[in-house]
């Protein structure tokens, strides 16, 4: 009988820049080199260097590390961060992709308190995408929760498989958080699904991103499958290590989530030998 080799699929491992904090940009492109990532993803916010293509292209030089994705400015405390405009956050974000040489630009459904942008969402994101080959991946969120009340924040849901976009992120932290099928949402996606954002959780009401294999998320059936479909966006590990007590425990757990990913990646993919 043949034995089965493994086929590593065409996926690419990249560590978003967001993993490291409280340390900042420049060092999670270090680390990203060190461990072996094959790229970054840029989560665009407060620290200067994110905002800074010029500086990140510099970076990506000195590393040898290509960057692959950028997250757009979407969270609460990057509201001032490239515009007080959302639209205009999202032409720089797709600006800076296509300087820098990313595939994917990583987009937020609007809180639901932006209502102009919330009602043209739909539409704008297509219209922005047919202006260029980069993806604009809209990611799910999940509901906000306190005690015994939720408060549904996005607009115009959440769940963004509810709504026509040409591409999505999907992000197993917010999926467990959101207490949603991860796998479910992944049917839903289809082929539409372009990036993942790989982290785990329990079904806190916050949003955990603790490492693949530490929490409930199917992680590994996920990668498994995304592995056996021929998936070939990126796989992105976005992970909160703010709770490591020193770089070096930080530095392992991104070891680990990486090891993790790759594992799960190759482990689904066997082709006989001749």
């Amino acid at each position: 009988m043949a034995e089965p080799v493994v086929r590593i699929p065409d996926a690419k491992v990249a560590l978003s820049t967001a993993s490291v904090y409280p340390e900042s940009t420049a060092t999670a492109f270090e680390i990203a080199a060190r461990l072996g990532y094959d790229g970054v993803e840029v989560m665009v916010w407060n620290d200067p260097v994110s905002q800074d293509i010029d500086a990140l292209r510099r970076l990506s030089d000195y590393h040898h590390v290509p960057i692959l994705a950028v997250h757009a400015p979407c969270l609460l405390i990057t509201q001032r961060v490239w515009s007080t405009d959302p639209w205009v956050k999202l032409q720089r974000a797709r600006a800076a992709a296509e300087k820098l040489g990313a595939s994917t630009v990583v987009v937020h459904p609007p809180f639901r308190w932006q209502r102009q942008y919330g009602r043209d969402f739909v539409q704008g994101i297509w219209r922005m995408a047919d202006e260029t080959d980069v993806r604009f991946a809209v990611e799910n969120m999940y509901p906000w929760r306190y005690r015994d009340r939720e408060m549904l924040a996005y607009a115009p849901d959440w769940d963004v498989t509810k709504d026509d976009y040409r591409h999505f992120t999907i992000d197993l932290s917010h999926a467990s958080t959101a207490r949603a099928d991860a796998i479910h949402m992944l049917d839903r996606m289809g082929d539409r699904l372009g990036h993942v954002h790989l982290a785990d959780g329990n079904g806190s009401a916050k949003d955990e991103h603790l490492v693949p294999g530490r929490g409930s998320q199917p992680c590994a059936e996920l990668l498994e499958r995304l592995a056996l479909s021929g998936f070939d966006g990126h796989v992105v590990i976005e992970v909160n290590t703010r709770r490591a007590m020193s770089s070096a425990e930080r530095e392992a757990d991104l070891a680990e989530a990486l090891t993790f990913t790759r594992l799960h990646l190759a482990s689904a993919v066997k082709v006989p030998r001749r």
